[in-house]
C-alpha cells in the first residue's frame, strides 16, 4: 500500500461529500491510504496572533464527525484517517500537496456566492498544490452535446497541447485509465481560422494555410506524444480526436458521461516564475459535467 494517501478536503457541504465518494472509490483503486481533512478557517483579516494556539481536535470536529458517518457501514475501505486543521483554506490546503498522492476537492463549498460553480479556495488549490488535484463537480451538470463522437464505456479524457506538450498530463490520465478500466481519449486542438495582425498592413490577416495540411500536423505530433504512453500501457486503448476551434470547449462537451477529464498545469517561466492555471484548464474546471484533474508538471521542468 501507498504510504502517501489520497487526501479529501471536507466542509459539511454536499459537494464535498459527493467529493468524498470520489476520494474513498479512487483510494481503494490506487491502494492508498485515505485522510479526511476539514480546514476550520478563520477570517482572512484575521492574524496568526489571534488564531487560537495548537491544532483543532479531530475527535470534536462536527464535519468530521458527519464524514465518519457518512463512511460507515462500508465494507470494503481503505485505511481512513481524519485530521483537523486551522488556517485559511487557499493557503493549507496547497501545502497538503506535498505529502498527498491527490486531493480531491468538491466544485464549491460553504463558502462564497451559490452562483460560483468553483470557489475560490478550489481554483486557488489547483494551481497551487505540488500534487494533481480533482474536482468533483455536483451531478448533473449541464453540458453541450460533443462533437466529437462518444462511445459507451468508461473514458478519461485529456487535453493534448502539442506546441507545449507536458508528459506528466499524459502518463497521469493513462495511469488512471489503466486502473478505471477505462479508454483514453486525447483531444488536441489547433487554431482555426488562423489570424495574423500585420503591423505593416495594420490589420489582421489571414495567412496562405491549408486547414487539411494543419490538421494532419496536428495529427502527426499528437500521435507521436501518446506512443510512449501507448507502449507503457499495451492494454488501454487510446483514440486521437484532433479537431478545430476552442480547445476548452471541445473538452468540456466530452466531459459528458466521462469518468475523468485531465489537463495540465502551466510551466513556471523565468519571466512568470508565479505558478499558473492557464485558461484552458480554468475554463474545464468551471464548466466540464465530470471530476477535472490538474496536473502539474515534472519536478524538472518546474
Amino acid at each position: 500500500m501507498s504510504t502517501q494517501p489520497v487526501i479529501a478536503a471536507v466542509d459539511g457541504s454536499d459537494d464535498s461529500l459527493v467529493a468524498l465518494d470520489w476520494a474513498f472509490e479512487t483510494a481503494l483503486l490506487r491502494g492508498a491510504p485515505l485522510r479526511v481533512v476539514h480546514v476550520q478557517q478563520y477570517a482572512t483579516w484575521a492574524g496568526p496572533e489571534i488564531v487560537p494556539p495548537g491544532q483543532p481536535e479531530s475527535e470534536h470536529d462536527p464535519v468530521l464527525d458527519e464524514a465518519r458517518r457518512y463512511l460507515a457501514g462500508r465494507v470494503e475501505r481503505p485505511t481512513l484517517e481524519y485530521s483537523a486543521l486551522a488556517g485559511a483554506a487557499g493557503t493549507v490546503l496547497p501545502e497538503l500537496g506535498s505529502t498527498a498522492r491527490l486531493l480531491v476537492l468538491g466544485s464549491r463549498g460553504r463558502g462564497g456566492f451559490a452562483s460560483l460553480l468553483l470557489g475560490s479556495s478550489g481554483m486557488i488549490t489547483a494551481r497551487d498544490a505540488g500534487c494533481p488535484v480533482v474536482v468533483v463537480p455536483k451531478p448533473g451538470r449541464e453540458v453541450e452535446d460533443a462533437a466529437l463522437p462518444i462511445e459507451p464505456g468508461p473514458r478519461v479524457v485529456v487535453g493534448l497541447q502539442v506546441d507545449s506538450p507536458d508528459d506528466a498530463t499524459l502518463g497521469f490520465a493513462f495511469a488512471e485509465a489503466a486502473r478505471r478500466g477505462a479508454r483514453v481519449q486525447a483531444v488536441a486542438a489547433y487554431a482555426w481560422p488562423l489570424h495574423l495582425w500585420s503591423a505593416v498592413a495594420a490589420e489582421v490577416m489571414s495567412p496562405l494555410a491549408d486547414q487539411d495540411a494543419v490538421e494532419a500536423e496536428t495529427r502527426t505530433l499528437a500521435e507521436g506524444l501518446l506512443a510512449a504512453h501507448r507502449e507503457r500501457h499495451p492494454d488501454v486503448r487510446a483514440e486521437t480526436y484532433v479537431v478545430p476551434g476552442d480547445a476548452a470547449g471541445h473538452l468540456v462537451a466530452a466531459s459528458r458521461d466521462a469518468s475523468l477529464v485531465v489537463v495540465g498545469r502551466h510551466r513556471r517561466r523565468l519571466l512568470a516564475p508565479a505558478r499558473m492555471m492557464g485558461s484552458v484548464a480554468q475554463a474545464v474546471l468551471l464548466h466540464a459535467a465530470a471530476p477535472v484533474a490538474v496536473v502539474p508538471p515534472a519536478p524538472a521542468e518546474e
